[in-house]
């Protein structure tokens, strides 16, 4: 049987719209992702709320908000981000995957109390070589970070906020909201951060469960050493 050559544009027509259709649907579903990537945890309200911080990169080119409940109170969250840093608390993520590229982080599971001192101007290391500055702290309630990662020699393309913020619950547990907001000084520099921003994901969901599990374990030995030289001390006093 001889083919029409009308059969074979109508194949291809059909041929292409059948691509077109899964090239709509990857585009749709990496849409979708990357939204729950960028709102991990968060309620809208959260979202949407203005956080302290926020005003130091007024127009930012892209955001991302994550968020955890904590069952403790803020009081007993905030130590573990009061001494978050390289050669300090670490940040309560993938160690392994951050000391690949040379961090040498080694996250802590106690409060250490020669870390708990933080304000604004100081340092707060990534990488033995790269560091944030601390731009605003509310002690107890808030901590802002500012920097970016220099390319060699060359300044960054972009400038960025890291900002996490307590927020008390009726019900005594705490919201650890997390808020990354980047400012791009040069009109490639979505093409170096968006990407990354995926690993981002990755490692602050890992930070925020790191941070919560060690809050509700009431993780730090120091302090629970404390607690039961008071109580010991306590029942002497009360026999």
């Amino acid at each position: 049987m001889t083919r029409h050559p009308h059969d074979d544009s109508v194949a291809a027509t059909k041929s292409r719209l059948r691509l077109a259709g899964a090239l709509g649907a990857f585009v749709l579903a990496a849409l979708a992702a990357r939204k729950w990537q960028l709102r991990w945890g968060a309620n809208p309200r959260e979202v949407t709320a203005t956080l302290t911080g926020d005003d130091l990169i007024a127009e930012p080119d892209l955001v991302a908000t994550r968020a955890i409940t904590i069952s403790a109170p803020a009081s007993e969250v905030w130590p573990w981000l009061a001494q978050l840093g390289q050669a300090r608390g670490g940040f309560y993520s993938y160690d392994a995957w951050e000391n690949l590229v040379g961090c040498d982080i080694h996250s802590a599971d106690r409060v250490v109390p020669e870390w708990q001192h933080v304000e604004v101007g100081d340092e707060v290391k990534l990488h033995p070589d790269v560091s944030m500055a601390v731009a605003g702290v509310d002690e107890g309630r808030a901590l802002v970070l500012r920097g970016a990662v220099p390319m060699g020699k060359a300044a960054a393309p972009y400038d960025c906020t890291w900002a996490f913020v307590l927020r008390d619950r009726p019900d005594g547990s705490t919201r650890l909201v997390m808020r990354e907001r980047y400012g791009y000084t040069r009109r490639w520099a979505g093409l170096l951060i968006e990407p990354v921003e995926a690993v981002s994901f990755v490692m602050s969901r890992k930070m925020l469960m790191g941070v919560r599990d060690r809050a509700e374990a009431g993780g730090a030995p120091d302090v629970a050493a404390q607690r039961d030289e008071t109580t010991t001390g306590g029942r002497h006093a009360g026999a």
